[in-house]
């Protein structure tokens, strides 16, 4: 299987990335898809967004890449309530993992080598990253092949898209030469205000930016978090809300 292995990525938080994980994974995955989504957010959002609740004993992304257990062998990844979409969840846990790997040998390789076993099993592994450059960032952009960059429509989540490009810049001279920014998806768009209008031009007409703009531009919609909340994805909670329409069009428009 030619598995697609996806970040989602954005130094600044607050873009709208963990419900870019959690609703595009199961857009992809109500298309026939099968896909992994991994939590490499130490906050867990997406692993809480997917109704997924770590209990005692249960192996987390921590576990996976601190003490190389593997995800296939220890039942590290879940079956969610939905078909074909499967969860790596994460806890507090692996906030420690920067600490702790940060004298271990090949120490940005952890996450690549732990699910080197199970890639071929998923058309995509789609990836929440922490809201800052970390370890675990660095992690997920070794073993990525593709990065989707949330952005905010909003001046301060336009002006941090340039660290994350050089970020990302440094990571393929000298990491990972197969990583590519596949699009910059437009979030919290407000139909209403000038200043989401005005953020959306900028990004298309920035010489850095523009051919990488996403057609699928996610609307303002307070359903999304209503979904969230629930442990839902969008789709599955309001289909008819702007919200799960929008993720379908990013899910159609990644495929196409």
């Amino acid at each position: 299987m030619n598995t697609r292995n996806v970040a989602v990525a954005n130094e600044k938080g607050g873009v709208g990335k963990t419900v870019t994980v959690i609703n595009l994974g199961a857009a992809l995955a109500g298309m026939g898809k099968k896909v992994l989504v991994v939590d490499m957010d130490p906050q867990a959002n997406a692993t809480r967004g997917l109704g997924v609740t770590v209990a005692d004993g249960m192996l987390t992304a921590y576990d996976i890449i601190k003490n190389h257990k593997s995800p296939a062998a220890g039942k590290a990844v879940v079956k969610t309530a939905w078909e074909g979409l499967d969860l790596l969840p994460s806890d507090s846990e692996l906030a420690g993992a920067d600490i702790e790997l940060v004298n271990e040998y090949g120490r940005e390789n952890r996450l690549k080598r732990a699910l080197a076993g199970i890639r071929d099993t998923y058309d995509f592994i789609i990836m929440d990253t922490p809201p800052s450059l970390s370890l675990l960032t660095v992690n997920v952009f070794t073993f990525a092949t593709e990065v989707l960059v949330p952005c905010q429509t909003h001046p301060y989540a336009y002006a941090a898209l340039e660290n994350l490009f050089d970020t990302i810049e440094v990571v393929q001279d000298e990491i990972n030469g197969e990583l590519e920014v596949k699009g910059i998806v437009p979030t919290f768009f407000d139909q209403r205000t000038r200043v989401s209008h005005e953020i959306l031009e900028k990004l298309r007409t920035d010489q850095r930016y523009r051919d990488l703009i996403c057609s699928s531009i996610i609307r303002i919609n307070t359903t999304i978090a209503e979904s969230a909340s629930a442990g839902m994805p969008i789709m599955h909670f309001r289909k008819s809300s702007f919200g799960a329409v929008d993720y379908q069009g990013l899910a159609e428009e990644l495929l196409g």
